[in-house]
């Protein structure tokens, strides 16, 4: 006879018992937590008896909290068992109550101040605003299993032995749980757990298989970052697969942060594509290869001079060096506007700062001869540490930034005169 099989209507029956008794503490064991039996001997004495043990597995700080008042319940409940059993001469019964063993994917981790609860509530409160579906193309256990191993994860079901059993029954087989279950099931530790088991979770919603819609991805990417930027986090595209971005997370702390979303922006903009090449280069060597990024970012901002112009229709060789580019583009979107009067207030100043931020192509160029990649050392030779690189790639952002605005404000008020 399967043992566990049978026990439901045995446990019911105890729970009615314990109630009418007065037992309330105990009848709550009885139906709260899943119940095991197991058999833990046999005496072959007076025709033969099997003993069992029935395993209710409580949360670990459910069974710690008990403390001493664990025995009176197993009392309780074993004296109830033997009171429903005592016909039957060839079984016995005892409860034990024991601690359920958890698994929680961040269990190692200490990081859980490293992204505050204000900052995960609302990302999930603006995943429930817009409706979203998390799992996206994914069903639930598909989803999840991406994350978790589901079958080291208890069951909430005691029909079910771990984690996928009932997730399967509740959201694929009745869909009884609401969409949003997961974001407070404690088992997933999306509320509370390490920082980067949340960001994980963010991630793979916006992966390519998750959810195809490129457009749907980065703009579910874009309201995080919103969200995450100010804890110091962001999620960055790592890799391309099919087309489709796959996302990553990482600190701000040690990378070009603010600097390099500035710069995705501008692509994404103009619709640069070798922008966001450079872009991705810039990201990775930062911190790893200054000597790359200080070539990079002038890269970076010779390809948004060359797209402006292309877009505006004006003319350039191969010849065309650095200087030429930005006089041409200057000219081009009167960077240095001359309708600026002398009598408004730090009018000089103001065109200081638009003449001066035009030097920031020329700089790069000449810290690229002196630091950067593409030309030969001598053997005493020492590179620039990260944090000139950072500089390096925020002047070359600061000027990408402001052009690409400057050229989207020429563009809005030339369509508004054709009107």
């Amino acid at each position: 006879m399967e043992q566990n099989d049978q026990i439901e209507p045995l446990l019911a029956t105890v729970h009615t018992l314990l109630l009418a008794e007065g037992a309330d503490a105990a009848a709550d064991v009885v139906r709260r937590y899943p119940a095991k039996a197991e058999q833990t001997g046999y005496d072959n004495w007076n025709g033969g008896t099997d003993y069992w043990h029935i395993q209710f597995k409580i949360p670990a700080s459910d069974y710690a909290r008990l403390g001493a008042k664990r025995s009176q319940l197993e009392e309780q409940i074993t004296s109830r068992l033997r009171s429903v059993t005592e016909h039957e001469q060839n079984d016995c019964y005892s409860a034990v109550i024991v601690p359920d063993r958890e698994f929680r994917a961040d269990w190692r981790s200490s990081s859980k101040s490293d992204l505050s609860k204000k900052v995960r509530q609302n990302i999930l409160d603006g995943l429930r605003l817009d409706d979203v579906d998390w799992s996206g193309r994914l069903n639930d256990v598909e989803f999840l299993s991406r994350l978790y191993d589901l079958e080291e994860l208890p069951s909430t079901d005691s029909r079910y032995k771990d984690a996928a059993g009932d997730i399967w029954q509740h959201r694929c087989n009745n869909d009884d749980w609401e969409s949003d279950w997961v974001y407070s099931d404690s088992r997933f530790c999306l509320a509370d757990g390490g920082a980067e088991l949340f960001l994980r979770f963010l991630c793979e919603m916006v992966h390519p298989l998750v959810r195809h819609n490129r457009d749907e991805a980065l703009k579910l990417t874009e309201q995080f970052n919103d969200q995450l930027k100010g804890a110091g986090w962001e999620l960055y595209q790592e890799e391309l697969i099919a087309g489709r971005p796959r996302f990553a997370f990482r600190s701000l702390e040690h990378n070009g942060g603010r600097s390099v979303l500035r710069a995705k922006a501008v692509a994404d903009a103009l619709n640069a594509g070798w922008m966001a090449k450079q872009i991705e280069r810039v990201e990775h060597a930062v911190d790893t290869d200054p000597e790359l990024a200080i070539g990079t970012a002038k890269e970076l901002v010779e390809t948004c001079c060359k797209s402006i112009l292309t877009k505006r229709g004006i003319t350039f060789t191969k010849s065309d060096d650095m200087g030429d580019l930005t006089k041409k583009l200057t000219k081009a979107l009167q960077l240095v506007p001359e309708g600026v009067s002398d009598a408004a207030k730090g009018a000089e100043n103001v065109r200081l700062i638009l003449r001066n931020l035009t030097q920031i192509t020329s700089n790069l160029t000449q810290l690229r001869g002196l630091y950067g990649t593409g030309h030969g050392k001598d053997g005493h030779y020492r590179g620039l540490q990260p944090r000139h690189a950072r500089l390096a790639v925020a002047a070359a952002v600061a000027f990408i930034d402001f052009v690409s605005e400057t050229h989207r404000f020429r563009e809005d008020s030339e369509n508004t005169d054709k009107l």
